[in-house]
């Protein structure tokens, strides 16, 4: 398969990478359509790559040690203990994580894209059709453009998707996650010391009744750090209203109801010590992302072929998300560089990622059950209640499945996503 013409929807992180992987499976033209006009490194918040994960993309070209990273190993758990300052602790589970920063990983993989690919920013797409072909995508600006390929990776609402499979779409989970990411300067607010407080290889998982806050350190970009957390609860009833529809809230437009609810979890919820570090975002610093999860039937649908969270959101518990996009693009620029036709790059990709993609939307939910929605009682738990938990939820998936590099029948490397 070596010309032809993709164009690829979205150009976030998945966006970016599915780009480089067109380019290396030998497609003569690359296009990227990203709706958004600004700058996508500005974007702050913070994800984590397990340590495995990262070699097996590292070994695959998408990731190196030139984006700023910090290496985390373990995972503390506290529950609200009276006056405590760090609450009681549960026990540890081993996290071999690394951290990045949002916005300077998309920046790493926005410069590898070839020079030759074409990046268009504020062009948002309305739709896509297929045609005998290839496909056709549809811009806002009443343009139209042909390509024999056409990738969604634009997001969970993707345009793709729907053009591929119009019924299928996000679910409703029943709760949220506020989010936010601040400079680690402030966190002499807290007290002396900090990193003696909280050492920076940790990753803290403040529990409570219906719900958790998951606390790290990432890089800035420059240097320094950002505290970065993440808190899932089920708010009170009607103040969650219009996000049953697949939407988030971005900074700046939280309502009055869930800064209160806010509020409440972190200051009678978690533990002092936790519950002020998050209080330590300022209020137009806070967005919220509604928990939702689901997974198209299938990865292709003729020339459209689905990659990321336009494909299957799982919900972030799993700790896999960018993992899960960039093991899509490498098992697709495998599959383009050894097809004969666009209709074998279809079959082989959706076979090989299409089961990935539901085993981890499910582990999703387990863990969501596990950790939000019927919590255990954190105030008896210990190590023991802990490993069973852990256990129970089936998550020797946390951070992602193997992505296991085989041969193909032509000698060439085949990266398969099969579920182990």
């Amino acid at each position: 398969m070596h010309g032809g013409t993709v164009a690829v929807v979205g150009g976030s992180i998945a966006g970016c990478a599915a780009a480089l992987a067109a380019h290396r499976g030998g497609a003569a033209e690359v296009t990227v359509y990203e709706r958004a006009a600004g700058h996508l490194a500005d974007r702050g918040a913070g994800l984590a790559v397990h340590n495995d994960r990262y070699a097996e993309l590292a070994s695959a070209g998408y990731l190196d040690t030139g984006i700023p990273w910090l290496q985390l190993w373990r995972r503390r758990w506290y529950t609200r203990d009276g006056a405590l300052p760090l609450g009681r602790p549960v026990g540890e589970l081993p996290f071999p994580f690394r951290t990045y920063n949002w916005g300077p990983l998309w920046h790493g993989l926005r410069a590898r894209m070839p020079e030759t690919a074409v990046f268009r920013g504020d062009s948002p797409v309305r739709t896509v059709e297929t045609s005998p072909d290839g496909a056709v995508v549809h811009l806002e600006d009443g343009s139209a453009h042909h390509a024999d390929l056409v990738i969604g990776a634009d997001g969970y609402r993707s345009v793709v998707r729907g053009a591929a499979f119009p019924d299928v779409g996000p679910a409703y989970a029943g709760y949220l996650a506020w989010r936010g990411a601040f400079p680690a300067e402030r966190l002499a607010a807290l007290g002396p010391d900090p990193d003696g407080v909280w050492p920076v290889e940790d990753c803290v998982f403040a529990v409570f009744p219906g719900g958790h806050a998951v606390i790290y350190r990432i890089p800035d970009g420059t240097g320094g750090h950002r505290a970065n957390w993440v808190l899932y609860a089920v708010p009170p009833p009607g103040t969650a209203l219009g996000l049953d529809s697949p939407t988030s809230l971005p900074p700046g437009t939280l309502s009055e109801a869930l800064h209160a609810c806010f509020a409440q979890v972190t200051g009678e919820l978690l533990p002092p010590y936790w519950g002020g570090l998050l209080q330590l975002t300022r209020p137009e610093e806070l967005f919220i992302q509604p928990m939702y999860d689901f997974t198209a039937p299938h990865y292709a649908a003729g020339r459209l072929l689905l990659a990321g969270d336009a494909a299957t959101v799982a919900r972030p518990h799993t700790g896999s998300g960018a993992v899960k996009a960039l093991q899509d693009v490498t098992v697709l620029e495998t599959a383009i560089a050894t097809a004969s036709t666009w209709s074998e790059v279809s079959a082989a990709y959706g076979a090989a990622r299409g089961p990935v993609g539901v085993s981890m939307m499910e582990l999703g939910r387990r863990l969501g059950e596990a950790l939000v929605l019927r919590t255990p009682d954190w105030r008896t738990a210990d190590q023991a209640r802990l490993d069973a938990l852990w256990a129970g939820a089936g998550a020797a998936a946390f951070g992602g499945r193997v992505l296991q590099r085989e041969r193909g029948s032509g000698g060439q490397p085949s990266a398969r996503g099969t579920v182990r």
